[in-house]
C-alpha cells in the first residue's frame, strides 16, 4: 500500500482505523474485535509471543487486548534509567511492562493517536503505580507520522504491530529517526510480506485494521529503515505466527484465507518480523 503522495486517502485511512480501534477500546472485555488478533484470546495470543505470564498477571486490567503479532519489549534488553517510546501504545500494554523494566529513574511514553485509547490507558495508570510503586509513565496523543517528542530524547523505540497501519510508513520511520538519541535503537514487531498479496485481501479494509493489507515486503520495510538513517539492521521473520493464528480458527484470518489462491495459506504471504538498528 503506498499512498504517501494522496493526503486525502491517507486521511480517510487513518479515519477507519481510529474508529475500529475506537471501538475496541470501549469493549468491556479484553477487546480483540476486529485488531490483529481477531477474536482469538489476548492471554493465548501474548503467551505465544513468549511474554511472561508473572508480567502478564501484573498489568492493569484491559491493557492486554490481543494486538500485538511479536515480542518487542523482549528484544530490546532494556536497561534501568533509559527513555522509552512506544509507537501505538493501545491500552498501555508494552509501556507497563517496559516501565518495569527501565525501573524509577527511567521513563516510558506512549503515543496513540486514538482519544478513546489513550483514556483508557491513562486510566490504568493508578492501578500501574499501586501495584509497581513505580510513578515513570505516560501517554500522548498523536500520530506516530507526527509524534508529540522532542528531537533526540529517546534511548529506545519500541513498536508492537501498528507501523504497518500506517498509510506513510516512511514518515514513520523519519519520526524514529528524529526522536532517537545518538545510538539509540530501535526494537519493532510488525507484520510483513514474503510476496504480494491477492487484490481481494490487498483492498479489504477488515484485512487493513486487522494489520494485513497495510503490510509491506520485508525488503521494503528494511529500505525504509535505511533511509530515514538507521544503521545495523537486523530482520528475523517468524510465520509461526500466522499459522498458529490459522490453527485457532481466527475469524479474520479464515476470512481472509478465502481469497487467497487455491493450495496456499496465510502465512505463504505473511509473517511476523523483527527489526532491531541503531541510529549511528
Amino acid at each position: 500500500m503506498n499512498n504517501e503522495c494522496h493526503p486525502e486517502k491517507n486521511h480517510d485511512l487513518r479515519e477507519v482505523i481510529r474508529k475500529a480501534y475506537s471501538e475496541i477500546a470501549n469493549q468491556e472485555s479484553c477487546g480483540c474485535g476486529s485488531s490483529c488478533c481477531g477474536n482469538t484470546s489476548a492471554e493465548l495470543i501474548a503467551s505465544s509471543l513468549g511474554y511472561n505470564p508473572q508480567e502478564l498477571s501484573q498489568l492493569p486490567q484491559g491493557a492486554n487486548m490481543g494486538l500485538s503479532c511479536g515480542n518487542p519489549v523482549a528484544i530490546a534488553s532494556l536497561q534501568p534509567g533509559e527513555v522509552v517510546l512506544d509507537l501505538g501504545a493501545g491500552g498501555g500494554f508494552d509501556v507497563f511492562i517496559s516501565a518495569q523494566k527501565v525501573g524509577p529513574s527511567g521513563r516510558v511514553i506512549g503515543v496513540d493517536m486514538t482519544p478513546d485509547m489513550v483514556h483508557k490507558a491513562r486510566r490504568n495508570i493508578p492501578f500501574f503505580q499501586e501495584s509497581s510503586g513505580l510513578n515513570n509513565v505516560e501517554f500522548r496523543l498523536g500520530e506516530i507520522e507526527h509524534l508529540p517528542v522532542e528531537n533526540e530524547s529517546i534511548d529506545v523505540v519500541i513498536s508492537n504491530c501498528v507501523i504497518n497501519l500506517s498509510p506513510d510508513k516512511p514518515q514513520v520511520w523519519r519520526e524514529i529517526a528524529r526522536v532517537l538519541k545518538p545510538g539509540g535503537r530501535v526494537s519493532v514487531s510488525d507484520l510483513a510480506l514474503l510476496k504480494p498479496l491477492p487484490d481481494a485481501v490487498q483492498e479489504s479494509v477488515r484485512a487493513l485494521v486487522g494489520c494485513i493489507a497495510g503490510a509491506v515486503l520485508v525488503d521494503e520495510t528494511e529500505k525504509m529503515a535505511l533511509s530515514a538513517g538507521l544503521v545495523n539492521i537486523i530482520l528475523k521473520t517468524n510465520s509461526n505466527y500466522i499459522d498458529q493464528l490459522s490453527s485457532w480458527s481466527d475469524p479474520l484470518y479464515l476470512e481472509i484465507s478465502k481469497h487467497l489462491p487455491p493450495g496456499s495459506k496465510l502465512s505463504d504471504f505473511v509473517t511476523s518480523l523483527e527489526l532491531t538498528a541503531r541510529k549511528p
